[in-house]
Protein backbone atom coordinates (compact mmCIF):
# COMPACT_ATOMS: atom_id res chain seq x y z
CA UNK A 1 0.00 0.00 0.00
CA UNK A 2 1.35 3.43 -0.99
CA UNK A 3 1.94 6.01 1.72
CA UNK A 4 0.05 9.29 1.83
CA UNK A 5 0.69 12.78 3.21
CA UNK A 6 -1.84 15.24 4.57
CA UNK A 7 -1.68 18.49 6.49
CA UNK A 8 -3.86 18.50 9.61
CA UNK A 9 -4.58 20.67 12.62
CA UNK A 10 -3.94 18.81 15.85
CA UNK A 11 -6.70 19.27 18.43
CA UNK A 12 -4.74 20.02 21.61
CA UNK A 13 -4.33 23.81 21.99
CA UNK A 14 -1.59 25.60 23.91
CA UNK A 15 -2.20 28.23 26.62
CA UNK A 16 -3.07 30.87 24.02
CA UNK A 17 -5.68 28.65 22.35
CA UNK A 18 -3.58 27.87 19.26
CA UNK A 19 -3.28 24.35 17.84
CA UNK A 20 -0.22 22.99 16.00
CA UNK A 21 -0.20 22.15 12.30
CA UNK A 22 1.39 18.84 11.37
CA UNK A 23 1.99 16.67 8.31
CA UNK A 24 0.42 13.25 8.84
CA UNK A 25 2.25 10.40 7.11
CA UNK A 26 0.05 7.30 6.71
CA UNK A 27 0.84 3.82 5.44
CA UNK A 28 -0.96 0.50 6.05
CA UNK A 29 -3.40 2.32 8.36
CA UNK A 30 -0.54 3.47 10.58
CA UNK A 31 0.19 7.17 10.99
CA UNK A 32 2.92 9.38 12.36
CA UNK A 33 3.11 13.15 12.56
CA UNK A 34 5.68 15.80 11.73
CA UNK A 35 4.99 19.25 13.21
CA UNK A 36 5.85 22.12 10.89
CA UNK A 37 6.35 24.80 13.56
CA UNK A 38 3.12 26.76 12.98
CA UNK A 39 0.09 27.21 15.22
CA UNK A 40 -3.31 28.78 14.60
CA UNK A 41 -6.67 28.94 16.36
CA UNK A 42 -9.28 26.32 15.38
CA UNK A 43 -11.66 28.88 13.94
CA UNK A 44 -9.08 29.79 11.27
CA UNK A 45 -8.69 26.23 9.95
CA UNK A 46 -10.74 24.82 7.04
CA UNK A 47 -10.65 21.10 7.73
CA UNK A 48 -12.32 20.14 4.44
CA UNK A 49 -9.96 22.09 2.21
CA UNK A 50 -7.00 21.53 4.57
CA UNK A 51 -5.95 25.15 4.46
CA UNK A 52 -6.00 28.31 6.54
CA UNK A 53 -9.20 30.30 6.09
CA UNK A 54 -9.17 33.69 4.41
CA UNK A 55 -10.37 35.23 7.68
CA UNK A 56 -6.85 34.77 9.10
CA UNK A 57 -4.83 37.97 8.46
CA UNK A 58 -1.85 35.97 7.11
CA UNK A 59 -3.76 33.20 5.32
CA UNK A 60 -1.91 33.61 1.99
CA UNK A 61 1.55 33.43 3.56
CA UNK A 62 0.63 30.50 5.81
CA UNK A 63 -0.96 28.49 3.00
CA UNK A 64 2.08 29.13 0.83
CA UNK A 65 4.35 27.80 3.56
CA UNK A 66 2.11 24.74 4.10
CA UNK A 67 2.24 23.91 0.38
CA UNK A 68 6.03 24.21 0.42
CA UNK A 69 6.32 21.87 3.41
CA UNK A 70 4.04 19.27 1.81
CA UNK A 71 5.92 19.54 -1.48
CA UNK A 72 9.23 18.91 0.31
CA UNK A 73 7.79 15.92 2.19
CA UNK A 74 6.26 14.39 -0.95
CA UNK A 75 9.54 14.73 -2.79
CA UNK A 76 11.32 12.86 -0.02
CA UNK A 77 8.59 10.21 0.17
CA UNK A 78 8.68 9.47 -3.55
CA UNK A 79 12.47 9.11 -3.49
CA UNK A 80 12.27 6.78 -0.49
CA UNK A 81 9.51 4.56 -1.90
CA UNK A 82 11.48 4.17 -5.11
CA UNK A 83 14.34 2.69 -3.04
CA UNK A 84 12.37 0.86 -0.33
CA UNK A 85 8.71 -0.02 -0.99
CA UNK A 86 8.43 -1.91 2.31
CA UNK A 87 9.56 0.94 4.53
CA UNK A 88 7.47 1.45 7.68
CA UNK A 89 5.71 4.74 8.31
CA UNK A 90 8.07 5.65 11.18
CA UNK A 91 11.15 4.82 9.11
CA UNK A 92 9.72 6.94 6.29
CA UNK A 93 9.32 9.94 8.59
CA UNK A 94 12.87 9.50 9.86
CA UNK A 95 14.34 9.24 6.35
CA UNK A 96 12.20 11.99 4.78
CA UNK A 97 13.47 14.50 7.31
CA UNK A 98 16.98 13.10 7.59
CA UNK A 99 18.23 15.69 5.09
CA UNK A 100 17.67 18.38 7.68
CA UNK A 101 20.61 17.03 9.66
CA UNK A 102 22.88 18.66 7.10
CA UNK A 103 21.47 22.12 7.80
CA UNK A 104 23.91 24.69 9.12
CA UNK A 105 22.98 26.79 12.14
CA UNK A 106 22.13 29.75 9.91
CA UNK A 107 20.01 27.71 7.50
CA UNK A 108 18.06 26.37 10.46
CA UNK A 109 17.80 29.87 11.97
CA UNK A 110 16.43 31.21 8.68
CA UNK A 111 13.70 28.56 8.68
CA UNK A 112 12.82 29.60 12.22
CA UNK A 113 12.72 33.29 11.25
CA UNK A 114 10.59 32.57 8.18
CA UNK A 115 8.08 30.74 10.36
CA UNK A 116 7.95 33.64 12.83
CA UNK A 117 7.37 36.17 10.04
CA UNK A 118 4.68 34.07 8.35
CA UNK A 119 2.93 33.54 11.70
CA UNK A 120 2.73 37.32 12.13
CA UNK A 121 5.17 37.40 15.09
CA UNK A 122 6.88 40.52 13.78
CA UNK A 123 8.35 41.68 17.08
CA UNK A 124 10.06 38.32 17.54
CA UNK A 125 11.18 38.31 13.90
CA UNK A 126 12.87 41.72 14.19
CA UNK A 127 14.60 40.92 17.51
CA UNK A 128 15.77 37.45 16.50
CA UNK A 129 16.98 38.65 13.10
CA UNK A 130 19.26 41.04 15.00
CA UNK A 131 20.48 38.21 17.24
CA UNK A 132 21.26 36.10 14.16
CA UNK A 133 23.23 39.01 12.72
CA UNK A 134 25.35 39.23 15.89
CA UNK A 135 26.19 35.52 15.65
CA UNK A 136 27.14 35.77 11.97
CA UNK A 137 29.40 38.78 12.57
CA UNK A 138 31.12 36.88 15.37
CA UNK A 139 31.82 33.59 13.60
CA UNK A 140 32.22 35.15 10.09
CA UNK A 141 30.97 32.03 8.28
CA UNK A 142 27.56 30.73 7.30
CA UNK A 143 28.90 27.21 7.65
CA UNK A 144 28.54 27.24 11.44
CA UNK A 145 27.06 23.96 12.74
CA UNK A 146 25.35 23.25 16.05
CA UNK A 147 28.29 21.07 17.05
CA UNK A 148 30.51 24.15 16.70
CA UNK A 149 28.47 25.93 19.36
CA UNK A 150 30.14 24.57 22.48
CA UNK A 151 30.88 26.13 25.87
CA UNK A 152 34.03 27.87 24.66
CA UNK A 153 32.20 29.34 21.65
CA UNK A 154 29.48 30.76 23.90
CA UNK A 155 31.91 32.21 26.45
CA UNK A 156 33.90 33.95 23.71
CA UNK A 157 30.66 35.13 22.11
CA UNK A 158 29.48 36.72 25.37
CA UNK A 159 32.73 38.69 25.64
CA UNK A 160 32.38 39.75 21.99
CA UNK A 161 28.85 41.07 22.52
CA UNK A 162 29.91 43.16 25.50
CA UNK A 163 33.12 44.55 23.96
CA UNK A 164 32.23 44.92 20.27
CA UNK A 165 28.53 45.85 20.52
CA UNK A 166 28.45 47.26 24.09
CA UNK A 167 25.42 45.13 24.92
CA UNK A 168 24.19 45.15 28.49
CA UNK A 169 23.88 41.89 30.41
CA UNK A 170 20.13 41.58 29.79
CA UNK A 171 20.65 41.90 26.04
CA UNK A 172 23.50 39.36 26.10
CA UNK A 173 21.26 36.89 27.93
CA UNK A 174 18.48 37.43 25.38
CA UNK A 175 20.84 36.43 22.56
CA UNK A 176 21.86 33.30 24.46
CA UNK A 177 18.22 32.42 25.08
CA UNK A 178 17.69 32.60 21.31
CA UNK A 179 20.62 30.24 20.65
CA UNK A 180 19.30 27.88 23.32
CA UNK A 181 15.84 27.96 21.73
CA UNK A 182 17.25 26.98 18.34
CA UNK A 183 19.50 24.33 19.89
CA UNK A 184 16.56 22.66 21.66
CA UNK A 185 14.52 22.82 18.47
CA UNK A 186 17.40 21.28 16.49
CA UNK A 187 17.67 18.44 19.04
CA UNK A 188 13.97 17.67 18.63
CA UNK A 189 14.36 17.56 14.86
CA UNK A 190 17.41 15.28 14.99
CA UNK A 191 19.88 17.82 13.64
CA UNK A 192 22.17 17.62 16.65
CA UNK A 193 22.46 15.14 19.52
CA UNK A 194 21.61 16.14 23.07
CA UNK A 195 25.04 15.08 24.32
CA UNK A 196 26.47 18.19 22.60
CA UNK A 197 24.05 20.54 24.43
CA UNK A 198 26.22 23.38 25.86
CA UNK A 199 23.69 24.81 28.34
CA UNK A 200 22.72 23.84 31.88
CA UNK A 201 24.37 22.68 35.10
CA UNK A 202 28.13 22.60 34.87
CA UNK A 203 28.01 24.27 31.46
CA UNK A 204 26.86 27.68 30.24
CA UNK A 205 24.13 29.08 32.47
CA UNK A 206 21.72 31.79 31.41
CA UNK A 207 21.03 34.07 34.34
CA UNK A 208 19.34 37.44 33.96
CA UNK A 209 20.42 40.21 36.33
CA UNK A 210 17.77 41.51 38.69
CA UNK A 211 16.09 44.51 37.14
CA UNK A 212 14.35 47.21 39.12
CA UNK A 213 11.06 48.39 37.67
CA UNK A 214 10.58 51.89 39.10
CA UNK A 215 6.93 52.91 38.98
CA UNK A 216 5.42 56.25 39.95
CA UNK A 217 4.14 57.02 43.42
CA UNK A 218 0.56 58.08 44.19
CA UNK A 219 1.74 61.69 44.61
CA UNK A 220 3.50 61.69 41.23
CA UNK A 221 0.42 60.32 39.47
CA UNK A 222 -1.75 62.96 41.13
CA UNK A 223 0.66 65.61 39.86
CA UNK A 224 0.31 64.29 36.30
CA UNK A 225 -3.48 64.21 36.62
CA UNK A 226 -3.53 67.88 37.67
CA UNK A 227 -1.20 69.27 34.97
CA UNK A 228 -2.85 72.02 32.94
CA UNK A 229 -0.12 73.39 30.65
CA UNK A 230 -0.16 70.49 28.19
CA UNK A 231 -0.37 70.47 24.40
CA UNK A 232 -3.06 68.39 22.66
CA UNK A 233 -0.53 65.67 21.89
CA UNK A 234 0.57 65.62 25.52
CA UNK A 235 -3.05 65.45 26.70
CA UNK A 236 -3.56 62.44 24.47
CA UNK A 237 -0.41 60.77 25.82
CA UNK A 238 -1.55 61.43 29.38
CA UNK A 239 -5.02 60.07 28.62
CA UNK A 240 -3.68 56.79 27.25
CA UNK A 241 -1.17 56.44 30.11
CA UNK A 242 -3.83 57.03 32.76
CA UNK A 243 -6.27 54.74 30.94
CA UNK A 244 -3.68 51.95 31.13
CA UNK A 245 -2.97 52.70 34.79
CA UNK A 246 -6.64 52.89 35.81
CA UNK A 247 -7.34 49.55 34.14
CA UNK A 248 -4.82 47.68 36.34
CA UNK A 249 -1.85 48.32 34.07
CA UNK A 250 -3.39 47.17 30.78
CA UNK A 251 -0.72 46.94 28.07
CA UNK A 252 -0.65 49.85 25.63
CA UNK A 253 -1.14 47.48 22.66
CA UNK A 254 -4.40 46.29 24.24
CA UNK A 255 -5.44 49.86 25.01
CA UNK A 256 -4.91 50.83 21.35
CA UNK A 257 -7.08 47.86 20.29
CA UNK A 258 -9.99 48.82 22.56
CA UNK A 259 -13.21 49.44 20.65
CA UNK A 260 -16.31 51.24 21.87
CA UNK A 261 -18.15 47.90 21.67
CA UNK A 262 -15.77 46.54 24.33
CA UNK A 263 -17.25 49.03 26.80
CA UNK A 264 -20.65 47.81 28.01
CA UNK A 265 -22.67 47.49 31.20
CA UNK A 266 -20.08 49.48 33.09
CA UNK A 267 -17.26 47.04 32.26
CA UNK A 268 -14.37 46.65 29.83
CA UNK A 269 -14.18 43.32 28.02
CA UNK A 270 -11.04 42.48 26.08
CA UNK A 271 -8.69 39.70 25.05
CA UNK A 272 -5.04 40.19 26.01
CA UNK A 273 -2.90 40.25 22.87
CA UNK A 274 0.11 38.68 24.59
CA UNK A 275 -1.56 35.44 25.73
CA UNK A 276 -5.12 35.61 24.30
CA UNK A 277 -6.67 35.42 27.80
CA UNK A 278 -10.08 37.04 28.26
CA UNK A 279 -10.39 39.79 30.85
CA UNK A 280 -13.29 41.83 32.21
CA UNK A 281 -12.78 44.84 34.47
CA UNK A 282 -15.15 47.33 36.07
CA UNK A 283 -14.77 50.80 34.55
CA UNK A 284 -13.34 53.10 37.26
CA UNK A 285 -14.98 56.52 37.58
CA UNK A 286 -11.73 58.21 36.55
CA UNK A 287 -11.92 56.52 33.11
CA UNK A 288 -15.21 58.13 32.04
CA UNK A 289 -13.76 61.64 31.44
CA UNK A 290 -11.10 60.03 29.23
CA UNK A 291 -13.77 58.23 27.20
CA UNK A 292 -15.78 61.46 26.89
CA UNK A 293 -12.69 63.18 25.44
CA UNK A 294 -12.75 60.83 22.41
CA UNK A 295 -16.49 60.44 21.88
CA UNK A 296 -16.61 63.24 19.31
CA UNK A 297 -14.44 61.09 17.01
CA UNK A 298 -16.59 57.97 17.45
CA UNK A 299 -18.01 56.74 14.11
CA UNK A 300 -19.80 53.60 15.28
CA UNK A 301 -19.73 50.99 18.06
CA UNK A 302 -16.99 49.02 16.29
CA UNK A 303 -14.67 52.02 16.05
CA UNK A 304 -11.45 52.20 18.07
CA UNK A 305 -11.50 54.52 21.08
CA UNK A 306 -7.99 55.84 20.52
CA UNK A 307 -6.80 57.12 17.11
CA UNK A 308 -3.65 54.99 16.75
CA UNK A 309 -5.39 52.00 15.12
CA UNK A 310 -7.87 53.89 12.97
CA UNK A 311 -7.49 53.32 9.23
CA UNK A 312 -4.93 50.51 9.49
CA UNK A 313 -5.42 47.39 7.38
CA UNK A 314 -6.21 44.86 10.11
CA UNK A 315 -5.68 41.94 7.73
CA UNK A 316 -2.00 42.88 7.40
CA UNK A 317 -0.31 41.83 10.63
CA UNK A 318 2.91 43.64 9.75
CA UNK A 319 1.10 46.96 9.27
CA UNK A 320 -0.74 46.40 12.55
CA UNK A 321 2.53 45.69 14.35
CA UNK A 322 4.19 48.80 12.89
CA UNK A 323 1.21 50.98 13.81
CA UNK A 324 1.27 49.70 17.40
CA UNK A 325 5.03 50.16 17.72
CA UNK A 326 5.04 53.64 16.21
CA UNK A 327 2.07 54.69 18.34
CA UNK A 328 3.82 53.57 21.50
CA UNK A 329 7.05 55.33 20.47
CA UNK A 330 5.25 58.64 19.86
CA UNK A 331 3.46 58.46 23.20
CA UNK A 332 6.75 57.85 25.01
CA UNK A 333 8.20 61.00 23.45
CA UNK A 334 5.24 63.03 24.79
CA UNK A 335 5.46 61.34 28.19
CA UNK A 336 9.06 62.49 28.52
CA UNK A 337 7.99 66.12 28.21
CA UNK A 338 5.09 65.49 30.62
CA UNK A 339 7.54 64.14 33.21
CA UNK A 340 9.65 67.30 32.82
CA UNK A 341 6.60 69.54 33.36
CA UNK A 342 5.58 67.47 36.39
CA UNK A 343 9.19 67.66 37.67
CA UNK A 344 9.40 63.88 37.87
CA UNK A 345 12.97 62.62 37.45
CA UNK A 346 11.94 59.00 36.77
CA UNK A 347 11.76 57.58 33.28
CA UNK A 348 8.10 57.88 32.25
CA UNK A 349 6.98 55.43 29.54
CA UNK A 350 3.78 53.59 28.67
CA UNK A 351 5.04 50.39 30.27
CA UNK A 352 5.68 52.24 33.54
CA UNK A 353 1.89 52.54 33.91
CA UNK A 354 1.83 48.78 34.47
CA UNK A 355 4.66 48.87 37.02
CA UNK A 356 3.14 51.87 38.78
CA UNK A 357 -0.11 50.02 39.32
CA UNK A 358 1.77 46.97 40.62
CA UNK A 359 3.90 49.02 43.00
CA UNK A 360 0.99 51.02 44.43
CA UNK A 361 -1.14 47.87 44.64
CA UNK A 362 1.38 46.41 47.09
CA UNK A 363 -0.16 48.36 49.96
CA UNK A 364 -3.72 47.34 49.11
CA UNK A 365 -3.86 44.12 47.09
CA UNK A 366 -2.62 40.63 47.89
CA UNK A 367 -0.12 39.33 45.28
CA UNK A 368 -2.55 36.56 44.29
CA UNK A 369 -5.23 39.13 43.45
CA UNK A 370 -2.75 41.22 41.44
CA UNK A 371 -1.71 38.04 39.62
CA UNK A 372 -5.37 37.55 38.69
CA UNK A 373 -5.67 41.14 37.42
CA UNK A 374 -2.49 40.81 35.36
CA UNK A 375 -3.30 37.27 34.16
CA UNK A 376 0.25 36.19 35.00
CA UNK A 377 0.93 32.45 34.84
CA UNK A 378 3.77 32.72 37.37
CA UNK A 379 3.36 34.50 40.72
CA UNK A 380 7.09 35.40 40.62
CA UNK A 381 6.39 37.70 37.67
CA UNK A 382 3.66 39.45 39.65
CA UNK A 383 5.85 39.93 42.71
CA UNK A 384 8.40 41.77 40.53
CA UNK A 385 5.73 44.40 39.96
CA UNK A 386 5.33 44.87 43.73
CA UNK A 387 9.02 45.53 44.33
CA UNK A 388 8.51 48.87 46.07
CA UNK A 389 6.10 47.31 48.55
CA UNK A 390 8.54 44.50 49.25
CA UNK A 391 11.27 47.10 49.82
CA UNK A 392 8.95 49.00 52.17
CA UNK A 393 8.38 45.90 54.28
CA UNK A 394 12.15 45.36 54.53
CA UNK A 395 12.71 49.03 55.40
CA UNK A 396 10.07 48.92 58.16
CA UNK A 397 11.61 45.75 59.58
CA UNK A 398 15.05 47.40 59.59
CA UNK A 399 13.72 50.47 61.44
CA UNK A 400 12.16 48.28 64.12
CA UNK A 401 15.56 46.72 64.81
CA UNK A 402 17.81 49.79 64.86
CA UNK A 403 15.49 52.51 66.22
CA UNK A 404 16.18 51.93 69.91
Amino acid sequence: MAASLQIILRKKPNKTGECPLAIRITKNRRSTYKYIGLRIRKEFWDDKKKRVKKTHPDSKKLNKLIKARIREAKKGMVALQTKDKDASVHYMKKEIYRAKRKLSFFEFAQEHLDEAELAGKHGRFIAESAYTSYILKFCKTKGLTFNDIDERFLKRFKIYLRKKHSLKEVSVMNVLVYIRLLYNKAIREGIVKRKHYPFGAGKVKIKFPESEKIGLTTEEILTIERLTDLTELEIHARNVWLYCFYFAGIRVSDAFRTRWSDIRDGRLYYRMSKNSKLLSLKIPEKVYPILDYYKKEKRDANDFIFPEMKGVDLTDSKKVYNRLRNGNSKLNIRLKSIAEKAKIDKKLTMHIARHSFGNIAGDNIHPLMLQKLYRHSDLKTTINYQSSFIHKEADDALDKVINF
